[in-house]
């Protein structure tokens, strides 16, 4: 059996055994039972997916309405326990959404950066995960490998949740599907157009947007290579539902008739040596409302980036513009949070509930 092989197997087994036992508990049920944890967008089933991007939408309704009753009511949900944000990567977004929808449900949010714990000191990842997940109710995990989150996810007691890994990136997708279905409301049949890098915000948007009908183009340098599991995934996917994925490598292509144009960063964190080489990999990718009209995109259009932005990925005439819905799209990381965190800790697991 390959690695990959291996790897794959063992992420289906750990999810399967979580599904299993996702349903709310009960007096005979085993105080060992596994949580359910969210690695990817792809172990989501589409009504399971759909349901969570409902429950955002709902929640967010319920914070912007300052209703005091129902504010208190989901305030009571988790109140004296703690969200634990175990972060080896900075972050503006992850950190305050997460923060704020631990709040929002009575729960004390604990930032735990890599200075600010024994990990990868004098401790293993094992002993870590042990105790951090012994008194807390959930770790929102933002790390650089994605071997990291499967390693907490084996060894914790509490649903752990990807805040970003080098392969998933499933809490953007949620608030990016929620930004979509609300600027759209009906999202079956629309294209959404992706330019630029393959990493791991396109690796769960990608089978986000099928999962809501949503066909999906992208556009990639030819010397760049897309994850090859994703796309098989994807295209398997798209098979399902009559919807078309495609991977291409002209940026104008990619926009025809979309809907949906998105971009990310070039250069990730910790790739900052490589800019001069990445901006030559990259030429012609910056997206200008020239790009975009020269390719044909759909009058009604929208710009997302989950930031933060570089003038390189997109000139100023599209990401201020009126198409731009990038600060709306920041925002719905919050409820994209407290949608997973009522799934998730809450309802344990039970994403239709």
């Amino acid at each position: 059996m390959s690695a990959k092989t291996a790897l794959k197997t063992r992420l289906f087994s750990t999810t399967s055994t979580l599904r299993a036992s996702a349903q709310p508990t009960t007096a005979t049920t085993s105080a060992s039972s596994s949580p359910r944890h969210l690695v990817n967008i792809s172990q989501l089933s589409n009504d399971e997916f759909s349901s969570l991007i409902n429950k955002a939408q709902t929640l967010k309704s319920i914070y912007k309405s300052g209703l005091q009753q129902q504010i208190v009511e989901n305030h009571q949900k988790l109140l004296g326990k703690l969200v634990a944000l175990l972060f080896s990567k900075r972050s503006t977004r992850t950190r305050i959404s997460t923060e704020g929808a631990a709040s929002f449900f009575g729960a004390q949010p604990m930032f735990l950066g890599k200075d600010d714990i024994q990990l990868g000191v004098n401790e293993s990842m094992y002993d870590t995960t042990r105790v951090i997940s012994s008194m807390t109710s959930c770790i929102f995990a933002r790390v650089n490998k994605h071997q990291d989150i499967l390693d907490l996810c084996k060894d914790s007691s509490v649903p752990i949740i990807n805040s970003l890994c080098d392969k998933y990136h499933p809490l953007q997708a949620i608030a990016d599907l929620l930004t979509i279905k609300e600027k759209f409301g009906e999202t079956k049949g629309l294209k959404l157009a992706w330019v630029g890098d393959a990493n791991n915000v396109i690796n769960d948007l990608a089978i986000a947007c099928l999962k809501l009908g949503i066909n999906v183009s992208v556009s990639i340098p030819e010397s760049i290579k897309f994850d090859q599991e994703v796309e098989s995934d994807a295209k398997s996917l798209a098979g399902e539902l009559n919807l078309n994925f495609e991977i291409v490598n002209d940026p104008k292509e990619a926009v025809k008739d979309a809907n949906i144009v998105v971009t990310d960063t070039w250069i990730s964190m910790g790739e900052e040596a490589q800019k001069q080489a990445k901006l030559k990999q990259f030429e012609g990718y910056q997206i200008t409302q020239q790009m975009v009209k020269e390719g044909g995109v759909n009058s009604n259009w929208i710009f997302m980036h989950c930031l933060p932005r570089h003038q390189e990925e997109v000139a100023d005439d599209v990401f201020y513009s009126d198409n731009s819905v990038v600060f709306q799209e920041a925002e719905n990381r919050l409820y994209a949070a407290m949608a997973v965190i009522e799934a998730f800790v809450i309802n344990k697991g039970d994403l239709l509930k």
